[in-house]
């Protein structure tokens, strides 16, 4: 078996409000290995960016256990194991393609002189070598994204976390970018977590579709996408990835009426 990149036991977290506590998730047991490509689905406000965040050390678990790469959460970070990926690009506007690529390595004191051919290694797997000298606000949104996702992974980090990065896309914009994240997965052999609204979408990406009930969230299923790892257009047309994407529907069906209260 693949070795662990995250090992959530018993995770729990409650936020503190003005109106008293509010339990976000209670027991997530999860175990992700290297080379999976996991989509946290469910509806709003069961915890998926919690756990995400959670996973990134944004936030920290109220309850339970939470490994990343054999560490804690905050060493992970300390040590950069990770990249994350929001749905808005947060790129500098100042700074060109190539600068916003380099930030991150700058920030970990990365040699100067090696920073540059880095960053155009990076722009080189999203396909935008070519845009290296423009500024963000000269691209479209699915240009910044990818610029985004060579940003997180300028570092070589062997996870990266992606927080609804295509939420804000167009249709078009948003299946050529599943694609585009698939190609760099593949290459790179870096584990995923992925956070989505996004059924079909879920299903296109994923090697596992981690399925979550209403608050307090946790896992209510978990379902295998056994499709190839090279997926195209063509495999939106397959029955396989039709029959899945009603598992995933039929998944969360249940998870709903067995949940709490949103």
């Amino acid at each position: 078996m693949s070795s662990s990149v995250v090992e959530a036991r018993g995770v729990g977290k409650t936020f503190g409000t003005g109106d008293g506590q509010i339990v976000a998730l209670s027991g997530i047991d999860l175990q992700i290995h290297q080379g999976d490509f996991i989509s946290l689905i469910g509806p709003s406000g069961c915890g998926k960016s919690t756990l995400l965040r959670l996973i990134g050390d944004l936030v920290s678990p109220t309850t339970g256990t939470l490994v990343v790469n054999g560490k804690t959460p905050g060493q992970a970070r300390l040590d950069r194991d990770y990249g994350i990926v929001f749905q808005s690009a947060t790129l500098l506007d100042w700074r060109s393609v190539q600068k916003n690529v380099e930030l991150p390595l700058e920030i970990m004191d990365f040699p100067s002189e090696e920073r540059p051919a880095r960053a155009r290694e990076m722009l080189d797997l999203v396909q935008l070598d070519a845009f290296a000298d423009h500024f963000p606000w000269q691209l479209s949104g699915g240009m910044q994204q990818r610029v985004a996702i060579a940003r997180a992974l300028a570092f070589r980090p062997s996870l990266l976390l992606m927080d609804e990065p295509f939420g804000a896309l167009d249709e078009m914009t948003r299946e050529a970018m599943q694609q585009e994240v698939l190609r760099v997965w593949r290459e790179t052999g870096t584990s995923v977590v992925f956070v989505t609204h996004s059924i079909p979408e879920a299903v296109f990406l994923s090697t596992r579709v981690v399925v979550m009930s209403p608050r307090p969230g946790h896992i209510s299923d978990e379902i295998v996408v056994d499709l190839p790892r090279q997926r195209d257009q063509d495999t939106r047309e397959q029955s396989k990835y039709f029959d899945l994407v009603i598992e995933v529907r039929e998944a969360l069906r249940k998870g709903e009426k067995g949940g709490g209260a949103l």
